[in-house]
């Protein structure tokens, strides 16, 4: 059957019709809903209040520490320098080097050291030999001269015995017995003579004793000659690290000045500057974690002990040291480090998030909790604090929900829909 072109015209223009109609009654429905929705999200937030994050009280472990940040240091430093004045012939070390202790350092021209140390040499040979003279001459010429005189003497009694017998008999005159005891004092005195020389030739004589004195002194000169020639070749006292040096082959150096500076190896020890506000809480012994500046993914262990007295009262900060038992390779003298001091741990503790307390450094600190879906404002006792935590001395109870601080829209009594978050949930809405 065919179909006419107004039947046509007049099917088109009923299927626009519905379509109008139907957009319209959609536009309607989805009207209806979004006013809906709106009615019942405002009648849900005036009957049951805002949906709000909270967290729950709980029990863990808190550990309170005390950053600051230092530099490495040993706890001596030796000045290297000459005891002469001369020229340096050679410097057989470099700057950062490891030496042991004996190991050279510096050489200085040592020529006239060499040639006093020859002279005094030949000074104490001298010595030597002018006291064994003594001992394997003078002596036994000595001895030999007090025998003679002996015998002569002994000669000499006998000639005035009998002089002065004859003299007796008038068989001689007053002028041979006058002789006779002239050759008798004269024998005496030699005799004395002999005796005393003998006595200064013996161990205990002035004679050996002055030529022992002066082989002391020549070897005291030698000694004092070896050592500055040893003066000349300066090498380190201990095992250490150079960390300067300020000497040159050709320089010329005097005593006093330093030529390097020599950290010895043992006790290191990192030297910290820390808010006087933090000096109540630190004490000697307490642990602490460091990491160099240059190495921080790689830490280490120290203790505190050393807290300076004073104060420094342009900084407001205290001096403390710290003992790094077991330093690492990496850490070199003057690096700039930063420290961890344990101060306070406690083990399965009621600890809520930072972000829960409200006026955490007034003397009353307080908090939002969330009692039969209402806020309620209590007031807490703050303990040890750590990472993002905070330990709760009293006011509140394990599984207590607390709100973050970062909602200063909420006021105490006003009713709240609490959600929980979870450890690993985002931040609170």
């Amino acid at each position: 059957m065919a179909v006419s072109n107004d039947d046509e015209n007049s099917l088109v223009m009923n299927l626009t019709g519905w379509k109008e109609i139907l957009k319209k009654r959609l536009a309607l429905i989805f009207a209806l809903i979004a006013t809906l929705l709106c009615v019942s999200y405002f009648m849900s937030y005036t009957l049951f209040g805002p949906l709000v994050t909270v967290r729950a009280v709980k029990r863990s472990d808190i550990t309170q520490t005390v950053v600051a940040s230092g530099r490495v240091e040993t706890p001596q430093r030796i000045d290297i320098g000459s005891q002469i004045t001369a020229t340096v012939e050679a410097v057989p070390v470099l700057e950062g080097q490891r030496v042991k202790a004996g190991q050279l350092l510096i050489v200085l021209d040592s020529s006239e050291a060499r040639a006093a140390v020859d002279q005094a040499r030949a000074a104490v040979l001298q010595a030597q030999m002018q006291l064994r003279q003594l001992e394997e001459v003078g002596l036994p010429t000595a001895r030999l001269s007090l025998n003679q005189a002996q015998a002569n003497l002994q000669n000499v009694q006998r000639q005035y015995e009998r002089t002065k017998v004859l003299r007796s008999k008038d068989f001689v005159g007053q002028s041979q017995l006058d002789d006779a005891q002239h050759n008798l004092d004269i024998a005496q005195s030699q005799l004395q003579t002999a005796q005393l020389q003998v006595t200064s030739l013996d161990v205990q004589g002035s004679e050996v004793q002055r030529a022992q004195s002066v082989l002391t002194q020549a070897r005291a000169g030698l000694q004092i000659a070896l050592a500055r020639q040893d003066k000349a070749r300066i090498e380190a006292p201990v095992d250490g690290i150079l960390i300067a040096r300020n000497v040159e082959r050709g320089d010329v150096v005097q005593p006093g000045k330093s030529l390097m500076v020599l950290s010895p190896n043992g006790s290191t020890q990192l030297v910290l500057q820390i808010d006087e506000k933090s000096l109540a809480q630190l004490q000697i012994g307490q642990f602490a974690l460091g990491s160099a500046d240059a190495y921080p993914a790689k830490r280490f262990s120290s203790r505190l002990a050393y807290i300076n007295p004073g104060v420094d009262p342009q900084r407001g900060s205290v001096e403390v040291k710290l003992d790094v038992v077991q330093p690492p390779a990496y850490l070199r003298q003057d690096m700039t480090v930063s420290v961890e001091i344990e101060v306070a741990r406690r083990d399965k503790t009621l600890v809520v998030p930072a972000t829960a307390i409200r006026d955490i450094s007034s003397a009353s600190p307080w908090v939002l909790t969330v009692h039969a879906d209402r806020i309620k404002r209590q007031i807490v006792e703050l303990g040890a604090r750590g990472s993002g935590q905070v330990e709760i001395l009293r006011g509140l109870q394990p599984g207590e929900l607390l709100i973050s601080s970062e909602r200063a829209d909420l006021q105490e009594g006003q009713r709240v829909r609490a959600k929980l978050q979870t450890a690993n949930a985002g931040p609170p809405a």
